[in-house]
């Protein structure tokens, strides 16, 4: 998959501007312009920070196909605070839950 091109894709059914996806997500201009522009692919943080601003997960963002995998509020919020999580309280989270 283009990452760049599925970026690009979401921006258009938005209707938003290079401009509109770097304040949405909080990122910097240049690097929005720059996965564009140079065809830099974006880094993992990057692609998080892009799918928090199209409101999608990441899993969202890699499915092919018109039906992407649809999450519950509470799974969207489950996501959102692993990904605020250190490796550390992962790693412990995931032996939690594999004891349960």
């Amino acid at each position: 998959m283009n990452a760049q091109g599925r970026i690009k894709q979401l921006m258009e059914e938005r209707g938003w501007t290079d401009y509109r996806l770097a304040k949405e997500s909080g990122l910097s201009h240049s690097t929005v312009t720059n996965m564009f522009n140079r065809n830099n692919a974006p880094t993992l943080p990057t692609l998080e920070a892009v799918c928090r601003a199209f409101g999608i997960t990441l899993s969202q963002f890699f499915s092919e196909g018109d039906d992407p995998m649809q999450f519950t509020d509470e799974q969207r919020l489950l996501f959102s605070r692993w990904s605020t999580l250190t490796d550390e309280q992962k790693r412990l989270l995931l032996e939690l839950m594999n004891t349960m």
